[in-house]
C-alpha cells in the first residue's frame, strides 16, 4: 500500500546549533494544536508539487495542491483520503494509524519511548529525527528535520511501507490560529468532488 502523503527549507544559522533532545522536539510539537503555512513536495518520482497545508492535533492533516494538481489529502476520523481529480472511483483511503504521520499527529507526542527513534542526528545547524510506530515499524518511518533558537519544523521525509520516499519541505507554520474542523471532513470533501 503506497500512500503519497505529503506528509513538509533549511534555515542556516551562522553559528552552529546544539542538537535538540528527544525531550525538546517532543515538547515543540506538543507546543501547537494547530497549524498552518505552505510547503513544497518532492514525490517519489521526483516530481516537485506546491500547496497549502492545515494541521490540527490529534489526527488531522490535509494537503491543498496548488494547480495544476489541484489535488487533495485529508486526514480526519482515523482515515487518510488521497483525492485525485483525473479518478472517477473516489477517493483511496488508508487508515491513519497505518501511515508514519500519524506519529506527529497523536494527541501527546513523545519520541523517548522505547524504540519509537531509530536516528537522531545533527550536522551543527539541524538535528534530524527518525521515529516510526514501535509496534508497527513495517508501515514506515518519518524522518524530521528541525532548526534550533527557536526550534521548528522545516521538514519530513516519509518513508511509506513500500520504501518510496516523499519529502515535504514547510515554509513558515502560523501555529494555533484558527483552522475549521470542517478543513478534515472527509465525507463533505466525497460530496464536494461529487463522490
Amino acid at each position: 500500500m503506497a500512500v503519497p502523503l505529503a506528509l513538509a527549507g533549511f534555515a542556516a544559522s551562522p553559528s552552529l546549533a546544539q542538537q535538540l533532545s528527544l525531550g525538546q522536539v517532543s515538547t515543540y510539537l506538543n507546543s501547537f494544536v494547530s497549524a498552518e503555512g505552505e510547503f513544497t513536495q518532492i514525490n517519489a518520482d521526483g516530481t516537485i508539487s506546491t500547496g497549502t497545508i492545515y494541521i490540527k492535533r490529534p489526527g488531522r492533516v490535509r494537503f491543498e495542491y496548488n494547480p495544476p494538481e489541484e489535488s487533495l489529502v485529508v486526514a480526519g476520523g482515523g482515515q487518510v483520503a488521497i483525492f485525485d481529480p483525473r479518478s472517477d472511483s473516489g477517493p483511496d483511503r488508508y487508515p491513519l494509524n497505518q501511515t508514519p504521520l500519524s506519529i506527529i499527529l497523536e494527541r501527546n507526542i513523545d519520541l523517548t519511548r522505547t524504540d519509537m527513534v531509530t536516528g537522531h542526528t545533527s550536522d551543527g545547524t539541524t538535528t534530524t529525527v527518525t521515529a516510526q510506530d514501535p509496534a508497527h515499524p513495517e508501515y514506515g518511518n518519518i524522518r524530521m528535520v528541525f532548526t534550533s533558537d527557536p526550534v521548528e519544523l522545516r521538514q519530513w521525509i516519509v518513508t511509506d511501507d513500500t520504501g518510496q520516499q516523499t519529502t515535504v519541505i514547510l515554509g513558515d507554520l502560523a501555529k494555533d490560529g484558527r483552522v475549521p474542523d470542517i478543513l478534515f471532513n472527509i465525507n463533505r470533501e466525497m460530496r464536494n468532488w461529487g463522490n
